[in-house]
């Protein structure tokens, strides 16, 4: 129901999966490491900070999220205009230093952004990774064979620019305004968002959930895999599970299709909002090597153009809202907090729909929405 590539979120629970207790005792080879803290940052254009050997000793310490833009000044004369609250545009450049362990360098590595605005260029080691003109849309790199090891510094510079003014008719923000984190992994690993759950068939005794799982190898041969999915129930249960063995060609990337069906499904609804969770592991020679949470939930919805859109058989009127991705005062960069309070508030009120007008929001925010 459901696509989610949250893929910092693990479960413990699943130890005994496949009775498997000490495979799965040992950690597999994912790490997410979060990159929100500890940034340099300047509210200009800088030239050659892409660079290591770039001084930016005078630079701003901060935390992402952050939203440069509104902490102002607020001034009639900003190129923003009323759409963008007079509040300043322009281009702001971050840098992050850091280190990885020499056990590392056999292993991928990927820098996820959840949002930059907007038009931002990111370098590794003065190497360009690449340029997102979007700035409400997640988006990746990989860093793999432009890292240094064992101690030695790693910079990851990021330059956004939202100069270009008026860029809308409501409030963008500025920066790096949503989480960043590091994904280590496997040269067999689940892609990022590799991971896509639905169920079918669904009935009061069971339904049947499927789950696409798009597997990336880089490894130097062909590989033996085993790909194991176990289905955890609301409550923490084991209620399904499915194994899957196969090969996978060196430099290929294939979709693994498996159905697991579940005995009298615990049905998400807008009361009591079920979620469930597919946990799946990636083995070879009997080593988990890459696993993986998605949550999801089971629910069957229609439209009809006679009585509308109905619900798990029941007939629902939505009641919707617009909310752009910022909050008022608090800028683009919108603690979960805030957004947490604002749904509570919302559905006391009646509303029970969220049209994210006009983009794509943070995945926390769809998280909570779950």
């Amino acid at each position: 129901m459901t696509q989610k590539y949250l893929l910092y979120k693990t479960c413990l629970t699943i130890v005994s999966f496949f009775l498997l207790v000490t495979v799965i005792a040992q950690s597999s080879s994912r790490k997410i490491i979060s990159f929100d803290n500890d940034w340099k940052f300047l509210r200009d254009d800088a030239k050659g900070a892409e660079q290591n050997n770039f001084n930016d000793a005078a630079w701003r310490t901060l935390n992402v999220p952050h939203d440069w833009s509104i902490e102002g000044p607020y001034d009639r004369n900003n190129t923003t205009g009323r759409g963008g609250g007079y509040l300043p545009g322009g281009v702001g450049w971050y840098r992050k230093s850091f280190t990885l362990n020499e056990a590392d360098a056999k292993q991928l590595a990927f820098i996820e952004f959840d949002g930059v605005m907007a038009n931002s260029d990111v370098w590794i080691n003065g190497y360009h990774l690449g340029k997102r003109p979007n700035g409400y849309v997640s988006f990746e790199y990989e860093l793999t064979g432009h890292l240094n090891f064992g101690g030695k510094k790693n910079i990851i510079a990021v330059r956004a620019d939202n100069t270009v003014q008026p860029a809308s008719r409501y409030y963008t923000g500025a920066g790096i305004y949503r989480h960043v984190r590091l994904s280590i992994t496997n040269p067999v690993h689940v892609q990022h968002w590799g991971s896509f759950v639905t169920a079918s068939n669904i009935t009061a005794d069971k339904a049947t959930v499927n789950i696409q799982t798009v597997i990336s190898s880089k490894a130097t041969a062909t590989q033996n895999i085993t790909v194991q999915v176990g289905i955890i129930s609301p409550g923490g249960k084991i209620v399904g599970k499915a194994e899957l063995k196969q090969k996978i060609d060196a430099g290929a990337a294939q979709t693994v299709t498996q159905n697991i069906a579940i005995d009298k499904p615990a049905l998400w609804d807008i009361e009591n909002p079920q979620l469930y969770k597919a946990i799946t592991t990636i083995v070879i020679n009997k080593i988990p090597v890459d696993e993986i949470t998605t949550p999801f939930g089971i629910r069957d919805i229609k439209f009809d153009a006679a009585t509308g859109f109905s619900l798990n058989g029941k007939n629902l009127k939505i009641k919707g809202v617009c909310l752009h991705h910022e909050a008022g005062a608090l800028g683009a960069a919108v603690p979960l907090s805030a957004w947490k309070r604002r749904f509570q508030l919302l559905k006391e009120l009646g509303v029970n729909g969220i049209r994210t007008s006009h983009n794509g929001v943070a995945p926390e925010f769809l998280d909570l929405c779950d």
